[in-house]
């Protein structure tokens, strides 16, 4: 086969191509922040910057030091911000890749319906009744989920 006619490289560029037109420059800051806040550095980096905050407040470097008393309402506040912020962004991650879900699922189906034709071509070609292959079809299928199902229920 010619490596230039394969379908899943068109499939993959199609892909690609779709994804980098859903993509602006807010989805790439949103992405970059949310990546960021799943590491372990972001954990490491509020762990120290609390832990600061707080020995400062605590009077570490004298009462000039002291700019946010305990109970440390602006901390507090500072936080609860960042958690809106954060969450916002990552519902705006999950927003897109649901969106990439749904491209990946109509090119599923396009795949799958040119495989349909073409299986239903290349057996008219080979003189294949089509009532056959589909009985079998629904006999494996039957097969299958029965298998499925008695699998999964427990047992009485």
């Amino acid at each position: 086969m010619d490596p230039a006619l394969n379908p899943d490289d068109l499939r993959l560029r199609q892909e690609r191509v779709v994804f980098a037109h859903m993509r602006g420059t807010q989805d790439r800051v949103a992405d970059a922040i949310t990546a960021f806040a799943g590491t372990m550095l972001f954990v490491y980096i509020h762990a120290l910057w609390f832990a600061v905050w707080i020995a400062l407040n605590e009077g570490l470097l004298g009462q000039v030091g002291i700019f946010d008393p305990y109970p440390y309402g602006l901390l507090t506040m500072i936080v609860s911000l960042e958690a809106i912020f954060l969450s916002t962004f990552v519902m705006v991650s999950q927003n897109r890749q649901a969106a990439r879900e749904n491209v990946r699922a109509d090119l599923d189906f396009e795949t799958n319906v040119r495989s349909e034709v073409w299986s239903a071509h290349i057996g008219a070609a080979l003189g294949l009744d089509p009532r056959e292959v589909e009985q079998r079809v629904q006999e494996l299928l039957i097969e299958n989920r029965a298998k499925m199902n008695s699998g999964t229920q427990k047992p009485s």
